[in-house]
């Protein structure tokens, strides 16, 4: 007892000792989140799921690309790489009270409120960092959990972002609300309500992939994809194949392909393609690794610079945040009326690479990124 009070907690991994497919993942759907976050400023008449429906061709091959592919998969897949570093966090602090672990992680999920309200109230009012601080929060006393109230839980979250609802899929004929095209004038006041609502319902869909990163994390599946290959390859093949399917119904709406259908089909479509998607970002993480592992040995510039890039992950998310508030803020460059979805896709990928070029450069010398500095700061109390 008197050892483990006097023992300080151990720091996080230092960068040579990192596995790759974690950091992979990261880095490369931040591209994604970019991708899935920047058309939701779009103006246009109507607009559905974000996506204005009087855009071209192009637009229209573009919109089902992104609704297939990345929306409702991303985020999922960020929600599991969480709970396999809570896990991950946890197995470093063995031999130590669980109270003290609580509290390292709780300090940590501090600082992801505290910056995500920051980033919501001032520049992306639709930042998930403060989700996943609440979910820490809860989290933190789910770490001791057996495997199998974890599955459990698993379950029941994933059928409850099955059941039906309208969500985001409401038809808008003026395109997004007050709070994504914030006035200055009104700004807090207009986000203040959807920051807390993320906040606060945010982890009611991350809750399926943060216990599955917790139970993957256990296992050190995506540090050792040579030891669980037949699993990953499963996960990714069923995974990305039920989402890329689940998505099929609401995607060629947003191409223009299929007509608006009425509210009670929106109403199960949402959650089709939300429940897909979750199934998705867990076969994303596992494709993913499974590229790692045949990379792990040669790796060239731009895998190294994507891990990097992953390795700060908080840092190159918040500078997204930055171009969003620039690009379509009203009172700055108020460029929602004038991008296209395509044009918001070359946005969003030219926003990426900048952060992979910056966060390689940051690698090369020897720097974490200010936001991880941050938080394992008031993590561990050091760098």
């Amino acid at each position: 007892m008197t050892a483990d009070l006097r023992t300080p907690p151990a720091g996080p991994t230092a960068p040579t000792a990192r596995a790759l497919g974690p950091d992979l993942a990261r880095g490369f759907m931040l591209l994604f989140i970019a991708l899935a976050n920047s058309h939701y400023f779009l103006r246009g008449s109507p607009v559905l799921g974000g996506y204005p429906l009087d855009g071209s061709a192009v637009d229209s091959a573009v919109a089902w690309l992104i609704s297939t592919f990345v929306d409702g998969r991303a985020f999922p897949m960020f929600g599991l790489l969480f709970g396999y570093g809570v896990a991950h966090i946890v197995r470093r602090q063995e031999g130590r009270r669980p109270r003290d672990v609580r509290r390292l992680l709780w300090r940590r999920g501090a600082v992801l409120v505290v910056v995500g309200l920051i980033d919501a109230m001032l520049f992306f009012v639709g930042d998930i960092l403060t989700a996943y601080g609440v979910l820490l929060f809860v989290g933190a006393w789910m770490v001791r959990w057996k495997d199998r109230w974890l599955l459990l839980t698993g379950i029941l979250f994933f059928v409850l972002v099955s059941l039906p609802g309208e969500g985001s899929l409401a038809i808008s004929r003026e395109g997004p609300d007050a709070s994504m095209l914030a006035n200055a004038d009104t700004m807090f006041a207009d986000r203040l309500p959807v920051a807390l609502f993320v906040a606060l319902g945010g982890p009611i869909g991350f809750m399926c992939p943060f216990v599955i990163g917790l139970l993957a994390g256990r296992r050190r599946v995506l540090e050792e994809p040579e030891r669980h290959r037949a699993l990953l390859t499963v996960a990714a093949t069923v995974g990305i194949g039920a989402a890329v399917v689940g998505a099929q119904p609401l995607s060629l709406i947003h191409a223009g392909v299929l007509s608006i259908p009425d509210r009670s089909a929106l109403e199960l479509l949402g959650p089709l393609h939300d429940s897909t998607g979750v199934l998705g970002g867990i076969g994303y993480a596992a494709l993913l690794s499974l590229i790692a592992l045949r990379l792990r040995d040669r790796r060239g510039a731009v895998v190294e610079a994507i891990a990097a890039t992953g390795q700060r992950s908080m840092t190159c998310y918040l500078a997204q945040s930055l171009v969003w508030a620039a690009v379509f803020t009203p009172f700055l460059l108020d460029m929602s009326g004038t991008l296209t979805v395509a044009g918001t896709a070359l946005l969003a990928t030219a926003t990426w690479t900048v952060t992979v070029v910056l966060a390689d450069h940051m690698r090369r010398a020897g720097y974490r990124g200010p936001f991880e500095v941050l938080t394992r700061r008031v993590t561990y109390g050091r760098r």
